[in-house]
């Protein structure tokens, strides 16, 4: 059976989306879920998440797309409960320069649909395969909106949560009217939440009243605890497994699961 591919998209900052890539796909690997999690972002924050750092592997996410390397030896097994990773660093910057000198090469060559490609031979090897994108809507994210079946968005319960989001709906749908008609919205997960203020709960109630029950029922908390476990290169399940923070990554992951009607 093919891997579900859910990318973690929003083109603002600071949401929390690439904590909870991290975090989603380690709980799917606590769930039994065989996951890849895929750094699409040339700061490599979720390869650093995960333990990584740029002298840790030779091939990365560029070298998989632009063909330096197969997509299999990209592909790093983690130490963590079946979590494997295709780690990014800085080199993701210059894929765009590296497309449109294909494009010129070979005008066949179609730039959105690359990751898509190089995908195809290991799907059938993963239950899910979660992209963590940069905060953008350039060429690599547009790559991971060709590729997957749906995808996650990240809104922080704070003011101004809402911002940009109208031009990530508007992205989607050129992407559904033109190159991937089956991309869906898994879902809206409301992220850093603070409870000890009012504009939180204001947000949730907003974001519920926009986006209905495309809004998933987990709401992650604001912890210290959630901040500090990527810089020890660890999940939050296995920095603090008691923490509020892994217990709502736990929920996440079985409603994702559950979505999936698996």
């Amino acid at each position: 059976m093919s891997a579900k591919i859910i990318s973690l998209v929003n083109q603002k900052g600071g949401v929390g989306k690439t904590t909870t890539s991290i975090n989603l796909a380690a709980a799917l690997g606590k769930e039994g879920k065989k996951t890849l999690l895929i750094d699409l972002d040339p700061q490599g924050n979720a390869s650093i998440g995960c333990g990584y750092n740029n002298g840790d592997f030779k091939y990365d996410i560029y070298d998989v797309m632009v063909q330096n390397c197969t997509i299999e030896q990209g592909i790093i097994k983690t130490k963590f409960k079946n979590l494997s990773i295709i780690p990014s660093t800085l080199n993701l910057a210059g894929v765009e320069v590296e497309f449109v000198k294909k494009m010129l090469e070979d005008q066949e060559f179609r730039q959105n649909e690359r990751l898509k490609t190089v995908l195809t031979p290991i799907q059938d090897k993963y239950d899910y395969i979660i992209i963590d994108c940069q905060p953008s809507l350039g060429i690599s994210t547009m790559n991971a909106l060709v590729a997957s079946n749906s995808v996650i968005i990240p809104v922080q319960c704070e003011f101004f949560a809402l911002e940009g989001i109208t031009q990530l709906l508007n992205t989607i749908i050129t992407v559904q009217s033109n190159m991937n008609p089956d991309l869906k919205i898994e879902g809206v997960l409301l992220t850093m939440l603070d409870g000890r203020t009012n504009i939180g709960l204001e947000v949730i109630e907003e974001v519920r009243k926009y986006f209905k029950n495309k809004v998933f029922n987990t709401i992650i908390p604001r912890l210290v605890r959630l901040v500090e476990a990527p810089s020890h290169g660890i999940p939050i399940s296995d920095y603090d497994p008691v923490s509020r923070a892994t217990l709502a990554y736990q929920n996440l992951a079985k409603e994702v699961i559950s979505r999936n009607g698996d």
